[in-house]
């Protein structure tokens, strides 16, 4: 036995007992003629002390340890004279009696600790050893407790958790497939799965009723903070039931996993907000709902025939900023800046200060007299030592996805953004259909298998474009952590999405064909709905990139540094497949 004690469970309690530990030198000290060494596992860390006027050749041997060295230890719990209380096991000490080297090491890049001196590149490099780290260990136990938590909480409601397969057919509507080619049958390929989301559709035709699967899923996309190439779904799906069901039966998921996992209790149901509001109020799907500063339209006021870029705008929208009327001029540049930047797109900004007799001083005071000024002020609710921010554009969706970036960078800059505090709602109503310059189609907005609110149904043959699915996502703090629909079950209705889709009726088969055909069976009314496990860890965590609560994650190049993946094969593995390559400079 290596060990009978871990370095994170002793306690003035177990004073006098005869330990052995094992684990990894954190730091050597050495002060006269004593020597402390932290020891550190899993667990915690743990003090040893090693005395040169009691065993000099004990404690030459412990002056020779380095970073990283794994360590065996066996000695005596004793009370620690000069206490740390900012580890549990600060009050004890173990006074070494022997000392046995398991496994020497080479200095490590970076150093071991909460704080690292380590960049993004190398860290995930030696992501082996980065793991070591205590900061980035415990965002890995909150994910392990979060996946009991919820295969508990679903198996408790009576879901079954079923495995679907990892390989399967591509289906190219929607976001790239990684694809895999197969040797026992040339020139075909098998997908990685995007979801399970026709697997779990066909689970409800088979009467399974409520599934669940905490599942890996695979998209070939560009990556930004909140997305990987492989990442897990937390996938659910029900028969029998209409949205308010699956409202219902995942809120109170999310809230008990707020309650068991941050002490975090919500008494009130979640806000709804149909899509059509989220994208007027916030400019946004995905409204961030910890602090307001919500969209005031200003067409009413602003097109006056006195300013020509809000007179020829097609949209003129505005927040107000409290407090920030002190704003210097410098900071007031760099907004504009921010706000004409590539990513954002806006051609400028205009601004209006409140000041502290009620007066209003703007960057376009030329065009308007205080009597139009006045109205801005009363319409934004603006008291003194606000500031308005405006923006105008000839596209009035663009506009507010502008405005909608101002308004989440002055809730960064006033430090409205606490990631201690949780704001969720569910947006509703989404459009059925998005349009596409690149495809010259409209697309589903979430996926062709969706079910359109009864309402609209009648509009697929005339205004498709006006019609709302009956689709569902959750936002907590401005991030979408999951979304989902009551799904299609009628196999008329089925191939009517795929026909204004664009589908051919050989092409609809062809790709989804065994999904059509199974719906002639008997399929049940079913919708349900699909977690991001990455990103719910990293919002319990205070993360602003779900990389580290991912054991081995890709960098934002969706390359493996620490495997270097993905490489290239040899010339055997591509005859097998019979693959030629035609890699483009």
């Amino acid at each position: 036995m290596y060990r009978t004690k871990t370095c994170g469970e002793l306690r003035l309690t177990n004073a006098g007992e005869s330990v052995t530990l094992a684990g990894w030198v954190q730091r050597v000290r050495k002060m006269g003629a004593m020597t402390f060494v932290d020891l550190r596992d899993r667990y915690g860390i743990t003090q040893l002390v090693f005395n040169e006027e009691t065993n000099a050749e004990l404690c030459a041997a412990a002056n020779k340890l380095g970073r990283e060295f794994v360590i065996q230890v066996e000695g005596t719990v004793n009370e620690r004279y000069s206490k740390n209380k900012n580890i549990p096991t600060g009050d004890i000490e173990i006074i070494a009696s022997k000392l046995n080297i398991l496994n020497e090491s080479e200095i490590p890049p970076f150093t071991i600790e909460d704080n690292t001196d380590g960049g993004d590149d190398i860290r995930m490099k030696y992501r082996y050893l980065d793991l070591r780290r205590t900061a980035v260990r415990k965002n890995l136990e909150l994910r392990h407790r979060m996946c009991i938590e919820v295969r508990n909480y679903l198996s408790n409601l009576g879901f079954l958790e079923v495995e679907t397969p990892m390989l399967i057919g591509s289906t190219p509507e929607g976001a790239r497939d990684f694809v895999v080619p197969s040797r026992m049958n040339p020139g075909q390929f098998y997908a990685l799965p995007q979801s399970p989301q026709t697997l779990k559709q066909l689970l409800m035709v088979s009467g399974f009723d409520r599934y669940f699967q905490i599942v890996k899923c695979f998209r070939d996309e560009d990556l930004r903070a909140d997305r990987q190439p492989e990442f897990t779904q937390i996938d659910c799906e029900m028969s029998f039931v209409t949205q308010e069901d699956i409202i219902q039966t995942f809120e109170g998921m999310a809230k008990h996993l707020f309650k068991t996992l941050r002490g975090v209790e919500f008494d009130q149901p979640f806000l709804r907000l149909p899509w059509a509001e989220a994208m007027r109020r916030f400019g946004s799907d995905k409204p961030d709902m910890r602090f307001g500063m919500e969209f005031v339209e200003l067409d009413d006021i602003l097109k006056t025939g006195s300013f020509p870029v809000f007179d020829n705008a097609a949209y003129i929208g505005g927040i107000c900023a409290p407090g920030c009327a002190v704003y210097t001029r410098k900071q007031l540049d760099q907004l504009t800046d921010f706000v004409k930047r590539p990513q954002i797109g806006a051609k400028g900004l205009v601004y209006a200060r409140v000041q502290d007799d009620g007066t209003v001083k703007s960057s376009v005071d030329k065009f308007y007299d205080q009597t139009i000024l006045q109205q801005l002020k009363e319409k934004m609710q603006a008291n003194p030592g606000d500031l308005i921010l405006i923006l105008s554009g000839d596209d009035a969706m663009k506009t507010r996805k502008q405005l909608c970036e101002l308004r989440l960078e002055m809730g960064e800059r006033l430090g409205l953004r606490d990631k201690n505090k949780f704001a969720l709602l569910w947006v509703t109503e989404f459009p059925m259909f998005e349009w596409s310059d690149e495809e010259q189609r409209l697309m589903a907005m979430h996926h062709p298998f969706t079910h359109p609110m009864d309402e609209d149904i009648h509009l697929l043959d005339t205004d498709p474009a006006a019609v709302r699915a009956d689709a569902y996502d959750m936002v907590c703090n401005g991030v979408e952590v999951g979304g989902g629909s009551i799904r299609i079950h009628d196999p008329q209705l089925q191939e009517k999405m795929f026909e204004i889709l664009g589908f051919t009726p050989e092409k609809a088969q062809e790709q989804f064909g065994f999904l059509m055909n199974a719906f002639k069976y008997g399929a049940p009314p079913h919708g349900g709905l699909a977690y991001g496990l990455d990103r719910w860890v990293s919002i319990f965590a205070g993360l602003d990139s779900i990389r580290d609560c991912i054991a081995f994650p890709k960098n934002n190049s969706g390359r493996d540094v620490m495997l270097d993946a993905p490489s290239a094969i040899d010339q055997k593995q591509l005859d097998e497949l019979c693959l030629n390559l035609n890699v483009k400079e």
